[in-house]
């Protein structure tokens, strides 16, 4: 006997009522989309359950591929049995048998199918004497137990469950739009996206470059952090700007304390056009109030005068620590700290405003007319398409270690 399946457990998206069933296809899509390299292996739906069906393939190595998906509030190793007494016992046997530091165990029965003769709260003792017979050293603890064996008899089989694995939680990629996020390179941008990411949203990225000022290793650095957060999605489209004709004629002309809010604002206007242009809804930025200059509450204020659409910002109340923590779990912190230069720093004024005036910025602007350099800037734009595919192997190389 063997682990067959996998029991997917999803939360919230329990709670979505008549929209429940989008949720759901789009998880079972992003599930299978994660499984590919497993060809066996197979996503099944059935009434409030999801399963992945194993046909001989590793479980652990499947469960790892599952830990990356929003969606999953938890999942299990399980086994199915035909509604037989006898071979429910023996699979609550094998689970019992092949869990790891167990002393105590507690049997659940859940009899869906109230066609099988025996009731829930019979089927608990007969299992668990069963249990108790079959072995040495196992004592049952209904309060504390350190595996909790699950029986859920349905109609069309029995799953036995041992274990819970805790997912991502969240909702599947997919199902709460697009947006398109601002990627610096820094710390911060890639986990506002991998944030946005945990709500539903896809993710499309863009990045401004200033060459020469700014290297290809550092637009590298910007590729890189995408493939991490391709891990958790399909793919992520780049969209980089050629900024440097722009940033320097922002330095140029604007006094020394506006320049960082004219820039911040230039971005804005570029980006709205590019959501424009893919059809995407809302801008994510890596803002966290009060971390910098551009980011106190009446930088915001002016900088946001430039767009109507939402921009999503995740990390607005996060402690830097906060911050580093999820850019360590998802594995973007050491790239993010790589020593080269975004045009957001290359430029930085000795005395940025803290509280830019709207009036004033908007009198340096209408001074100079930026548009043409705007619409070069736009027209200019390189796509960079990052898929998961470079992430799987780059996976599978690390486990060769």
């Amino acid at each position: 006997m063997q682990y067959d399946h996998i029991l997917i457990r999803y939360g919230e998206i329990a709670l979505k009522g008549k929209n429940q069933k989008k949720f759901l296809v789009k998880l079972q899509e992003n599930i299978r989309h994660k499984l590919k390299e497993f060809p066996d292996v197979t996503v099944k739906r059935t009434q409030g359950r999801m399963f992945v069906i194993l046909n001989g393939q590793d479980p652990h190595a499947v469960i790892e591929k599952c830990k990356h998906i929003f969606g999953i509030h938890s999942f299990s190793l399980a086994i199915k049995v035909e509604n037989n007494l006898d071979k429910i016992k023996h699979a609550a046997l094998f689970a019992l048998q092949n869990g790891k530091d167990v002393k105590t165990f507690k049997i659940t029965v859940k009899r869906i199918n109230k066609n099988f003769d025996v009731r829930s709260q019979e089927m608990n003792q007969i299992l668990g004497g069963h249990l108790l017979t079959n072995t040495q050293d196992y004592k049952v603890d209904v309060h504390h137990p350190d595996l909790e064996i699950k029986v859920e008899i349905r109609s069309e089989a029995t799953y036995i469950t041992s274990g819970v694995v805790k997912g991502l939680g969240g909702l599947p990629v997919g199902t709460s739009g697009k947006s398109l996020l601002l990627l610096s390179g820094g710390i911060d941008s890639p986990v506002a996206g991998y944030l946005a990411m945990k709500r539903g949203v896809e993710v499309e990225a863009i990045h401004f470059h200033s060459p020469p000022f700014t290297s290809e290793r550092a637009k590298q650095k910007v590729i890189d952090l995408a493939e991490k957060l391709t891990r958790y999605g399909q793919k992520v489209k780049i969209h980089m700007v050629p900024f440097t004709k722009l940033q320097q004629r922002i330095f140029q002309e604007t006094p020394d304390g506006y320049g960082m809010t004219v820039m911040r604002r230039m971005m804005l206007r570029i980006s709205e056009q590019v959501c424009k242009n893919e059809g995407i809804l809302s801008l994510t930025t890596g803002e966290n109030l009060g971390q910098v200059a551009s980011q106190t509450m009446e930088s915001m204020n002016t900088i946001n005068e430039v767009t109507n659409y939402p921009i999503l910002r995740p990390l607005i109340t996060m402690d830097k620590d906060e911050i580093i923590d999820i850019s360590r779990e998802i594995d973007t912190f050491d790239i993010s700290i790589r020593p080269y230069e975004d045009c957001c720093t290359i430029f930085v004024p000795k005395a940025p405003k803290t509280k830019p005036k709207k009036d004033r910025v908007n009198y340096f602007e209408e001074k100079y007319d930026y548009q043409e350099l705007i619409d070069e800037a736009v027209n200019g734009i390189e796509i960079v398409e990052i898929s998961d595919e470079k992430q799987v192997k780059d996976d599978a190389f690390q486990d060769l270690f």
